[in-house]
Parts: C-alpha cells; sequence; structure tokens
C-alpha cells in the first residue's frame, strides 16, 4: 500500500475495517460527506445504517455494543446533531457501554469563529465520555481510531468522541495502517482471592449483587457455577437482571427502581456484600439509603472493572480492581467454608422472589403482569427486550424472567426513548432471536420516527406501547407531593396502531388483556415489523400503589 494516495475519509475507513467492524449507524452529514463516500466502497464488507434522528443513531449504536461487546459505531454531523447525539453517549457513559462516535466538524480554517454549526467537542463531551479527541491531519486517523477502539474496550468500557475537521477527510494522504491495540482489563491477584474467601466465609447472611459491563457467556455460567455450589442469593442491580437465569434457584431479583420490599430488607440484614461489577449508584441502592456511604453497614467486597470507581462513593473492606467477569471466572471453582444458616437465607430468599413474581392484579380491563407471565411461558428463552424509562417498565422488571446472557437491553441512565432503537439494532445484529421494544406512550414518541428504519432494513421488531395517555413516573411523583394537582403531565396521543401503519408496520391495539395473546402472535408471525398499542388504565400507576392510594397517602 505504501505511495497509494487516499483521502483522509477512505483512510478512516480502512482503519475501521482493520478493527474488524462491519455495521455502523449514522445520521448523514454534509461535514463528513468522503467517509460516506468511503463507505460506498466497501458495502460488500460494512453496513451502513441510515437512521432518523441522531438521538435514534446514537441510542442503536449504545445498543449494539451492549450486545455485541464491541464498539459501537455512529456518525452524526457538527452542531444540532452532535446535540441530539450526546443523549446516547450519556448513556453509553452511565451503562459503561464501548461506543465510538464520530463527529464531523467544521474546517480547521474556520475554528474558532463560532462558523456555521460549530462547537467545541472536546469541551462538550469532556462529562460524559472517556476521551475526546479532535483529528489535526489525515495522517493521525489509523493511529486515533485504534487508540479510541482500545480506550473504548480497555477498563471500565465507555463512549469516545472523535471530532473530524471536514477539511481533513478530503486531503490526500498515504495509505498507512495501524494495528489494532489489545484492550487492557485488570484481574484479580491471589492476595485478591485470598481476602475475598476469607471475608466471604465469616459471613453469615452473604449477599452478591451482580451488574456492570464486562461479561461475557463463559464469565457467565462461571458465577453461576460459583452462586450454585456456595448456597449464595444473588440479586442483579438496576437493569443487569439478565447476568443470572432468573429462574435459577439462587436468583433472588432485582435491586433498582421498585425493589420488592422484602429483597431491600434482606440486603440491609446481610452482613457481606459481594458487589460484582456495579458501580452501586444512586438506583441500585435506593438512593444510596441500603448501603449507606462512604462505609455501609454492611462489609463490603467491591469488585470494578475502573480503579477510579473503587472508594469513590463507597469505602469497601475489599476493593478488588478488575473485570468483573475475569474474577468470576477466577472464583468458579471455589468452595467456601459455608455456615450452617447460609441454605435456609437463600431459600427464603428465593421464596420471597417467588411470591413478589407472582401475577398481582392492577385496575383496569387490562392486567398487565398476566401480559408478562404470558411472554416468559411463549417468548423463545433468548428473546431480547428493550425499554427506555418509566413507571410502565416496573412490571417488565418484576414479572418477566430473563433467561439467558444478553437479553435485557435497557438504560441505567434513565434516558426516555431508548427501547424502540435499541430494539431495531439488536433485530439488525441478531435477526435470528425474537426482539420485543417495550415503551410507554411517553417514552415511545421520542423516538418512534425510526419505525422507518426498522422498515427500511427489514428489522422484525415486536413495539409494545403501553398507553395511558400521561407520563406516568412524573405523574405518580406529582400525586404523591402535589395530590389533585396535575401540571404538564396529561398527553394527547395519535392512535398508535394506526401510525404504525402508516410506517408499513403491522398494527393492533389491546383493550383487554384476552386480546393480547392474539395479537402477539399474528405480531411475531406477520413477516414485518408490528406494533401492539396496550391501552391500560390511568389508575394503574406502579406495580405497587394505584393513582387513587398514591393521591389518598399524598
Amino acid at each position: 500500500m505504501t505511495g497509494q494516495m487516499i483521502s483522509g475519509g477512505e483512510t478512516l475507513v480502512r482503519a475501521l475495517l482493520v478493527h474488524g467492524a462491519d455495521l455502523a449507524f449514522c445520521v448523514p452529514g454534509e461535514s463528513y460527506l468522503p467517509v460516506l463516500d468511503a463507505f460506498h466502497h466497501v458495502t460488500d464488507k460494512f453496513r451502513l445504517i441510515t437512521c432518523r434522528n441522531e438521538t435514534g443513531a446514537t441510542n442503536m449504536a449504545e445498543a449494539h455494543g451492549k450486545l455485541m461487546g464491541r464498539p459501537g459505531l455512529v456518525f452524526v454531523t457538527r452542531g444540532p446533531g452532535a446535540c441530539h447525539a450526546s443523549i446516547g453517549v450519556h448513556t453509553a457513559f452511565r451503562d459503561s457501554t464501548p461506543m465510538i462516535l464520530f463527529v464531523g466538524q467544521v474546517s480547521r480554517e474556520m475554528r474558532g469563529r463560532e462558523a456555521f454549526q460549530e462547537i467545541d467537542f472536546r469541551a462538550m463531551f469532556a462529562p460524559i465520555a472517556k476521551w475526546v479527541v479532535e483529528v489535526e491531519e489525515a495522517t493521525e486517523l489509523p493511529g486515533i481510531v485504534a487508540e479510541a477502539w482500545h480506550k473504548a474496550m480497555s477498563g471500565r468500557k465507555g463512549p469516545v468522541v472523535v471530532s473530524l475537521p471536514e477539511d481533513i477527510l478530503s486531503d490526500p494522504v498515504e495509505a498507512s495502517e495501524a494495528a489494532p491495540i489489545p484492550p487492557l482489563q485488570a484481574e484479580p491477584s491471589g492476595d485478591d482471592i485470598a481476602g475475598f474467601k476469607s471475608i466471604m466465609e465469616e459471613a453469615e447472611r452473604p449477599l452478591v449483587i451482580l451488574g456492570g459491563s464486562g461479561w461475557s457467556e463463559h464469565s457467565v455460567h462461571a458465577i453461576r457455577k460459583f452462586v450454585e455450589q456456595n448456597n449464595l442469593p444473588a440479586g442483579a442491580a438496576f437493569r443487569f437482571q439478565d447476568l443470572l437465569d432468573n429462574r435459577h434457584p439462587n436468583y433472588v431479583g432485582d435491586i433498582g427502581i421498585g425493589i420488592n420490599p422484602e429483597l431491600a430488607k434482606m440486603v440491609r440484614e446481610a452482613d457481606v456484600i459481594l458487589a460484582l461489577g456495579p458501580r452501586l449508584g444512586e438506583m441500585t441502592t435506593s438512593g444510596y439509603t441500603l448501603l449507606k456511604p462512604p462505609k455501609s453497614d454492611q462489609r463490603l467486597i467491591h469488585v470494578h472493572a475502573g480503579s477510579e470507581e473503587l472508594g469513590r462513593v463507597y469505602q469497601a473492606e475489599l476493593a478488588i480492581h478488575s473485570s468483573p467477569g475475569l474474577f468470576a471466572e477466577a472464583i468458579s471453582d471455589l468452595s467456601l467454608r459455608q455456615k450452617d444458616g447460609w441454605q435456609s437465607w437463600l431459600r427464603a430468599a428465593r421464596e420471597n422472589y417467588q411470591a413478589w413474581n407472582t401475577p398481582q392484579s392492577n385496575p383496569g380491563d387490562v392486567q398487565i403482569a398476566e401480559i408478562y407471565a404470558w411472554m416468559r411461558d411463549h417468548l423463545d428463552d433468548d428473546a431480547i427486550l428493550t425499554n427506555g424509562a418509566g413507571n410502565y417498565t416496573g412490571w417488565l422488571h418484576r414479572y418477566y424472567h430473563y433467561r439467558t446472557f444478553k437479553s435485557q437491553l435497557a438504560p441505567t441512565s434513565g434516558a426516555m426513548g431508548y427501547g424502540v432503537p435499541a430494539a431495531i439494532a439488536a433485530k439488525i445484529a441478531c435477526p435470528d432471536r425474537q426482539v420485543i421494544s417495550i415503551s410507554g406512550d411517553g417514552c415511545f414518541l421520542m423516538t418512534g420516527q425510526e419505525l422507518a428504519t426498522a422498515v427500511q432494513y427489514d428489522a422484525q421488531v415486536v413495539f409494545l406501547v403501553f398507553n395511558n395517555s400521561m407520563l406516568g413516573t412524573i405523574r405518580m411523583h406529582q400525586e404523591r407531593h402535589y395530590p389533585g394537582r396535575i401540571s404538564g403531565t396529561d398527553l394527547v396521543n395519535p392512535d398508535f396502531a394506526s401510525l404504525a401503519r402508516s410506517f408499513g408496520v403491522n398494527g393492533a391495539t389491546v383493550e383487554k388483556t384476552s386480546e393480547f395473546a392474539p395479537a402477539m402472535k399474528e405480531a411475531l408471525a406477520c413477516g414485518k415489523p408490528a406494533l401492539i398499542e396496550v391501552k391500560i388504565s390511568p389508575e394503574a400507576i406502579s406495580t405497587q400503589n394505584t393513582m387513587s392510594e398514591i393521591r389518598g397517602a399524598g
């Protein structure tokens, strides 16, 4: 290749191919036209998915990174494009998901003049990305791609932002390559394992909390083997419920928003907690009350991939800098000296989970828990379910059973609008798996235009829209703090099934529980994307309380 002259845009695309990339999401912009032209030459090797909004594009890339365990790639233009894209970057940062965002930038000679759509991306993205870099010369592109990939995948995984001045992408440059840099992941030392074993064997009421990124099929099997042979109850941190089959006798529930009160009590009563992978953020700790910082009442063993996280909020008795997956593999064959009460402690926790998981009725003609009970009994074990944010997710988290690794795609950042694009990305990546997108009415309309993307790329997702004609989470808080004083939370919605059909999507409406199963069977079999609008009573505001109960308590 020595002596061959190519554009900066082609240099960038070739660099991505060197790293094994074969898919990216984008909203095209004039600021990176040479890159789009370079993709035209490699359509046999690389698939470019055009989205309808940059928020959708970055959410798709984030979901792809979560699902595939390598950086999700996304291209957007400067100014408004980058601002829309920032939501997905924030989610990737909070969720520790590898992602690389490429942003077209004004030409180098235009910088600093507030040129058209100019933003200082290093300042803009610095708080929500692992690394932000602006390319100065086209010759730097192979090395920057290699470094960006390396940073996204090393330690605590996360997003990287690469700013591409428009002129460098058309500059001619001698073709060159930079080899991939192997990602760096810490693993536990012998002293770490010995200290862990010592603390665990002194426990009367041990509890494992699984979470974080950096897991694999092998490491998930390893931690299952470890908790099995040691009679340890294992819960999932907020939106990491697919790290242990929810049907497994050692699984005791999700430790997040709307936590089972009995499980919350168990977390408080535990004397030793192994937090394997999660950051132990606000959602997992119920506002830092289940474990009180800086020194929790429970003896805490905290394993995390990022050394900067250890000790930042909690002063663990034993802090172990390690990828959670590598730690799980290191302890998979470890047999602990168990105390007499461990089995009964586990049994009680599992019974509490099963009771919590038993469908409970809600106001209205649609029983939401029964819908999830039907899905857990009839969907494939490897079905992928995606969701955004809102009270509607409470029923999903409480009543569905995640059975296989990488079957839950959801934002720990609490970003609305995630479920629709995430499901499209999942179906594109895994076309042979069932993919179900779950949204509330408010959540859906934040990214609902991506139905067009689903149709364009034949992503046969089933989109469920739970419609109660309001922003349910905010309404719940309003009723709790300002009973009956409704402000800003009522919604006037379209006919979602008709809207879906206008995109070429199969559309159906469910107004009674008995209508759901036939509608879902038809949606799964129709051979194209499908949407089911599920109309629910506004009284069904949460899994634990009705609207009237919350208002009365307020």
